[in-house]
């Protein structure tokens, strides 16, 4: 029966991460699909093995009336079948015990701060930081055509602004033609990370991203520059609008864009922090 509970168990907390809301840390819901066949496909073997279960308790003979001529099925040892079990109860265990926290500036200073995306020549590189990078999903004609349309759409606009919807998408057309979005205005909300910053007055401000799960998700966004010194401490959700420039940023030894922030608020971390590749 310890199959039966483990399988019961597996149904029951991917229903209890979509009930929640929780699923939403770990994958993009353009994907939900699949862990929704999880819950179906789980239901279906838990039913199986507990038919099966009871099938063979019912047909198991009984062991007083064995004359020891009965040759009974050889079971794995104790600490084989303690192990396999292990296998199944330990994600178990975290994903029902360890709190899910939400990914924030603490992340991005443990694993170090860099524009990967102009540092590397590595096309297949996983960790990604301020700039969305796509390209990787598509051919180059198929890629160069998605952005250009992209592009159009925006500069067709008097101002860009960037949301839940369209904001990783927004930002990888904005780093791919950043000489043709000079001087427009642009607008987004996001997290403070003093980073590497060079002056008092520049800081970045960034939001998790997810491609397709938890394991490809980057940090992506933009330096932004205030009219003044600002005393603003990491981890605070603020919405930016201002007209767009660039500069060379000493610690990426690279130029980046740059928002000349013109307005400014604090604001309250939105329901879902993360933000999530459209296609």
């Amino acid at each position: 029966m310890v199959r039966t509970y483990i399988l019961l168990i597996f149904t029951f907390f991917f229903a209890h991460l979509h009930a929640s809301g929780n699923i939403t840390k770990y994958i993009n819901m353009k994907y939900s699909y699949l862990s929704y066949s999880a819950i179906f496909i789980f239901a279906i073997l838990t039913i199986v093995q507990a038919y099966t279960d009871i099938k063979q308790s019912k047909d198991e003979p009984d062991e007083s009336c064995c004359d020891g001529s009965h040759s009974h099925e050889k079971t794995k040892p104790f600490y084989q079948r303690c192990f396999i079990y292990g296998i199944f109860i330990f994600p178990l265990l975290t994903g029902f015990f360890l709190p899910i926290a939400t990914l924030d500036s603490t992340i991005v200073k443990s694993k170090g701060f860099s524009f990967k995306a102009m540092e590397t020549t590595d096309e297949y590189a996983v960790t990604q930081y301020l700039k969305p990078d796509t390209s990787i999903y598509y051919g180059k004609e198929g890629y160069d055509e998605l952005m250009d349309i992209e592009k159009n759409k925006y500069l067709s606009k008097s101002s860009v602004i960037l949301k839940d919807a369209n904001y990783l998408k927004g930002l990888e057309t904005i780093y791919n033609y950043p000489g043709d979005f000079l001087g427009k205005t642009i607008e987004f909300d996001g997290f403070t990370f003093k980073g590497e910053t060079v002056n008092n007055n520049q800081l970045f401000v960034l939001r998790f991203g997810i491609i397709h799960c938890i394991a490809d998700s980057g940090v992506y966004g933009m330096l932004v520059e205030f009219p003044g010194n600002m005393n603003i401490e990491d981890d605070q959700w603020i919405h930016v609008k201002g007209t767009l420039s660039s500069v060379y940023y000493q610690p990426f030894k690279s130029t980046i864009p740059v928002l000349l922030v013109e307005e400014w608020e604090n604001t309250k971390e939105p329901k879902e922090p993360y933000v999530y590749r459209s296609y």
